[in-house]
């Protein structure tokens, strides 16, 4: 990692630099999700000595749905390469084993604070808030570095809460440029909600749940989608040009096209139709 500015390409997942943290850290349930049941710590049946996952091409077909959607934000590599010094957690002792399988959801929640801070700084019209901002993401890059031992005691709720104030302001000054009324659909129900060709742009989507929403044709240009969830939603031909706080996730989760118009932040994903 670097220090200022950092570089969204920072906060991507490299798994050739990480020990299959997300393979055996988390746990999952059956559901539409996963075909099976897995315990936090336990590793998944399918991890190969490599760290690599041995179904990777065919996660989807298999039912691993959840894997494709994924993403650490980076932190896998940061927590096997600099907060255990490259030690992987299978040659360790089962305490540090532990520490690890502890520490990297804490430090997924700080890189994604981080992709959001960061991804702030490049707006224009949150110029007013930049010094605050670049404070923020200093002192968050602070806290991603510590030991082992401090990021298991870390309040990550009480820092994500203070960013989350910053990041209010910056949606507010940057919605502000959109012309027209602006909808506010902050933590809305939407769940299967017939949105086909909606203007929403400028909205405040934060937290709203869209699970399964028709958004064929949406303009979501200058849209905030920070927390919004977005399984299942139709992105066919929608616009999110310029949409922000749109991370690669919530964006896996959804359906797409090839005429679906993405902001630069994110790319298109592969399971999207031609």
């Amino acid at each position: 990692m670097h220090d200022h500015p950092l570089d969204l390409h920072d906060l991507r997942a490299d798994c050739t630099r990480c020990f299959g943290l997300c393979c055996v850290a988390l746990p999952f349930s059956a559901s539409a999700d996963f075909p099976v049941d897995k315990e936090a710590g336990k590793p998944c049946s399918h991890l190969r000595t490599d760290s690599r996952c041995g179904i990777h091409t065919e996660l989807r077909q298999r039912g691993f749905t959840g894997c494709t959607v994924y993403d650490c934000f980076g932190a896998g590599q940061r927590v096997s390469q600099t907060t255990f010094g490259g030690e992987d957690w299978r040659t360790g002792t089962r305490e540090q084993a532990r520490r690890m399988f502890d520490v990297f959801p804490v430090v997924r929640q700080l890189h994604e604070l981080l992709w959001y801070l960061t991804e702030a700084l490049t707006l224009p019209a949150a110029r007013p808030v930049h010094a605050d901002l670049r404070r923020l993401l200093g002192e968050t890059e602070r806290l991603a570095r510590q030991t082992p031992e401090e990021l298991g005691e870390l309040d990550v709720a009480a820092h994500r809460q203070k960013v989350n104030v910053l990041l209010l302001r910056t949606s507010e000054l940057v919605r502000a440029g959109t012309r027209g009324r602006k909808k506010d659909r902050r933590g809305a129900d939407l769940m299967g909600a017939r949105l086909k060709g909606a203007d929403l742009k400028g909205a405040n989507l934060r937290g709203a749940y869209l699970i399964a929403a028709d958004l064929t044709g949406a303009d979501l240009r200058g849209a905030d989608l920070i927390g919004a969830d977005l399984r299942d939603a139709d992105l066919t031909d929608a616009d999110l040009t310029g949409a922000f706080f749109l991370t690669q996730p919530q964006l896996n989760s959804a359906r797409g096209s090839a005429s679906t118009r993405l902001p630069g932040t994110v790319t298109r994903p592969e399971h999207w139709t031609a």
